[in-house]
């Protein structure tokens, strides 16, 4: 396979798994839950699901692919192109799995939401203010900054609805 075609699959692939776990799946699971249990809050919906599927499930994907292939995440998002990065970009990928699986966890242990969200929410705020001043931002760049951001909004929104009671 030339390079040009398995970069462009690397970046398909990293697009597909962000929308499918920050928007798509999110929403459809609020959705039909919602459905199932219409007197279900929307709010409460929304945090379970945001943390379960964008920081469970993304963290969890995101962390695995920065221990096992480094380089994806020093080249496309931090534009590193030494190999003395590697090791920094694998151990940013285990504080992800360890995020992501506490996010998974949160399906089956719901007291785990709130902090999730509250952690989560940080990392997520301050990696896409990261990649919003950074200057000559690529494409998966630009991916990072709006779903972090995106994301950072929503936990956000959970976070103080919970301190607020609604």
């Amino acid at each position: 396979m030339s390079s040009d075609r398995k970069l462009w699959g690397s970046i398909t692939m990293y697009l597909a798994v962000v929308a499918l776990t920050m928007f798509l799946l999110p929403a459809v699971s609020i959705f039909l839950e919602h459905a199932a249990n219409p007197g279900t809050a929307l709010m409460l919906l929304a945090g379970r699901w945001f943390v379960f599927w964008g920081v469970g499930v993304r963290l969890a994907l995101a962390g695995l692919r920065q221990v096992f292939q480094p380089a994806f995440t020093a080249k496309e998002i931090f534009h590193m192109t030494s190999e003395e990065a590697l090791p920094l970009v694998r151990e940013l990928g285990v504080a992800n799995v360890a995020s992501g699986v506490v996010g998974l966890l949160s399906i089956a242990f719901p007291s785990f939401v709130l902090p999730v969200a509250i952690s989560a929410g940080i990392f997520y705020g301050v990696a896409g203010i990261r990649h919003l001043a950074e200057r000559g931002r690529l494409r998966n760049e630009t991916i990072a900054m709006v779903s972090d951001l995106f994301m950072a909004a929503i936990l956000a929104v959970y976070v103080a609805s919970c301190w607020t009671g609604r």
